[in-house]
């Protein structure tokens, strides 16, 4: 885990030196803990983190500043004023428009475009507003920009490998996922130039061979993939309709739908999950903010000592007592300033109670998710898959399956973007040939299904939503 920098109020950053150091390390302590040498590697996959990028000098590799987090607010007051801004009104008249008469569904993402703190596009827009050398340096061409997957590939190959892949890349929302190419509209109207960016590689592909003087020999690197993409993949959800649902510092939401890009108006966006060969599988997504976040801070705070205490305190009183609480963002929120609260805190509210509202607004939040992706995704959902090291805990899992009225199955090995980077490692080896095997591989350590009638829990999510709607005018 690299620790987060920040250096002035809102700015989430992480030192890329730091996380090299620490990627390196992290593979020979692993490599070491399984009694091999690195001789024995057939091929490395990469998972990584989405949206978090940096810009460098292509000739001489240095940074113009450290990796800015996907967390990162910057940008907030570039965000506001595009979001305000006639501009932005008129885009949406035009596509509104372009969609209505061809009925493309190209056209129905830009009509109802809006711009969030955490889309790369806004942060790399006041890079190059406001980093005169990064500005200078794509003049001349000599620009790079990367998430974190290409930043490794860079300095894992010494410099001659200069990629992404398409998971990656369309999580950064300058990539064009129907048309499969960096967005030169987007760049044009945010002044990003379209020279930064790097070669969009398959996902399973041989992106070539780490340099012989990081490991001791060369190791092939065979896979490229986003994390989200990767747990999705891990989990084995091939077929559309699979459903991914992973809780860890962020919640999401992930629905294979094959062939099908689907646009929504609704908080889902449309991304590319992977590409093998001529195979393009596309996912739709919606996300929850502050899910293991909001845990961790709980912990911080002394409400408990440790996460497995949790799932006891919540289950210890028969409610919350009408405690609720509200995270910082919500699904139909895009405000970078909201904070978090409790609400309907009275003399006789214990920790056990304040633990109990955090489980709940996970629970709450995954049914609001839920209940928007049936009602946009003209696809049968099958079985829900769930991982991150939220699911671990069986409080908030059996009220997700009670509110959704679903099955949900949660895997022996919670971590799944690690899992899903070696499968598609393998699978470009030769190590595994088909999907088939990979399906054989899959260990479920629990089934939750639904105990009690969603309506049970209609008080207790009423009183939330209001506390919800209330958060809104802090």
């Amino acid at each position: 885990q690299v620790e987060l920098l920040y250096p002035r109020r809102g700015w989430v950053e992480l030192d890329p030196e730091v996380l090299w150091s620490q990627f390196v390390g992290v593979i020979k302590e692993a490599v070491q803990a399984a009694g091999l040498h690195m001789r024995q590697i057939a091929g490395l996959g990469i998972s990584t983190q989405r949206g978090t990028f940096i810009t460098w000098h292509k000739r001489t590799g240095k940074p113009f500043h450290n990796f800015i987090s996907w967390q990162d607010l910057r940008s907030a007051e570039l965000v506001n004023s595009w979001n305000k801004s006639l501009l932005l009104k008129v885009i949406h008249v035009i596509f509104t428009v372009l969609h209505f008469l061809t009925g493309n569904d190209r056209y129905l993402v830009p009509s109802f475009l809006t711009f969030s703190t955490q889309q790369t596009s806004m942060k790399l827009s006041w890079v190059f507003k406001n980093i005169h050398e990064a500005e200078e340096a794509a003049k001349k061409n000599n620009c790079c920009f990367g998430t974190v997957d290409t930043w490794l590939l860079y300095r894992l190959t010494k410099g001659s490998v200069y990629a992404t892949d398409y998971s990656n890349a369309s999580a950064t929302g300058v990539f064009e996922p129907f048309m499969k190419s960096w967005n030169p509209t987007l760049c044009n109207l945010l002044s990003i130039p379209m020279s930064i960016y790097p070669p969009v590689k398959d996902t399973s592909f041989n992106f070539g061979s780490a340099d012989s003087e990081i490991f001791g020999v060369p190791i092939p690197i065979m896979a490229v993939v986003a994390d989200q993409q990767s747990a999705m993949f891990g989990e084995c959800c091939f077929h559309p309709g699979d459903v991914k649902l992973t809780m860890g510092t962020g919640g999401f939401w992930n629905v294979n739908t094959g062939e099908h890009l689907f646009a929504s108006r609704k908080g889902l966006y449309p991304l590319i999950g992977w590409k093998i060969g001529e195979e393009v599988v596309y996912l739709t997504e919606g996300g929850l903010s502050d899910v293991g976040t909001a845990i961790k801070w709980a912990q911080d705070i002394n409400l408990f000592t440790n996460v497995d205490e949790t799932e006891k305190m919540a289950r210890s009183i028969v409610d919350s007592q009408g405690v609720c609480f509200v995270p910082d963002f919500q699904v139909s929120v895009n405000d970078p300033y909201l904070c978090a609260s409790f609400m309907g805190l009275k003399p006789s509210t214990t920790r056990n109670h304040l633990v109990r509202a955090i489980l709940e607004s996970v629970a709450f939040r995954n049914k609001l998710l839920y209940d928007i992706i049936v009602k946009n995704i003209r696809i049968p959902l099958q079985t829900i898959r769930a991982d991150g090291g939220v699911s671990n805990n069986s409080f908030v899992m059996q009220m997700t399956s009670d509110l959704i009225n679903k099955k949900i199955e949660k895997p022996v090995n919670a971590d799944m973007s690690s899992l899903g980077a070696a499968f598609l490692a393998g699978l470009a080896s030769g190590f595994w040939t088909d999907k088939e095997q990979l399906k054989k591989l899959r260990r479920i350590e629990a089934v939750f299904e639904p105990q009690k009638d969603s309506e049970e829990y209609k008080p207790a999510m009423d009183t939330w939503l209001q506390a919800m709607k209330h958060s809104l005018h802090w």
